[in-house]
């Protein structure tokens, strides 16, 4: 009888606990890219300047002509979101452009006044005050 309660209790707080490490989850997927790029001044300084901004599809993009070492910064970058989103991908059962995709509407949403994304048209747009133009489907866009 009391392996019953104990099970019960057990099973109780896991359904409580759920949403919140879904919600948890979210900030941890995008945290691992976007932690090593926050560090790093060059990607802070092309981000700020609009030469650089967030894809639909999870990834960074170059806005205009690239330096080199721009485009060295980029694909770098998106080697390793790419590594980490197949990392993710494959612990949630999904494609990685699945993942990316959803991670690209994230990213896309987090972008601050006057940085770059790219708008579902595939036009680069520059963020106001408003929200960010994300893709129909995109979870939170419905």
């Amino acid at each position: 009888m009391t392996s019953n309660r104990h099970f019960a209790r057990k099973a109780a707080v896991a359904l409580l606990a759920a949403p919140l490490l879904a919600v948890g989850a979210l900030a941890f997927i995008v945290a691992p890219a976007a932690a090593a790029e926050g560090r790093d001044p060059a990607y802070a300084a092309a981000r700020a300047n609009g030469t650089i901004g967030e894809k639909m599809d999870g990834y960074l993009g170059i806005v205009g002509s690239p330096s080199t070492e721009i485009k060295k910064l980029v694909d770098d970058l998106n080697i390793r979101r790419k590594a980490s989103y197949a990392d993710r991908a494959r612990s949630q059962g999904v494609t990685i452009e699945e993942f990316a995709f959803t991670q690209g509407c994230l990213l896309i949403a987090r972008t601050v006044p006057g940085e770059k994304y790219q708008a579902p048209d595939g036009s680069w747009q520059t963020r106001g005050s408003g929200p960010a133009r994300v893709d129909p489907r995109c979870p939170s866009a419905g």
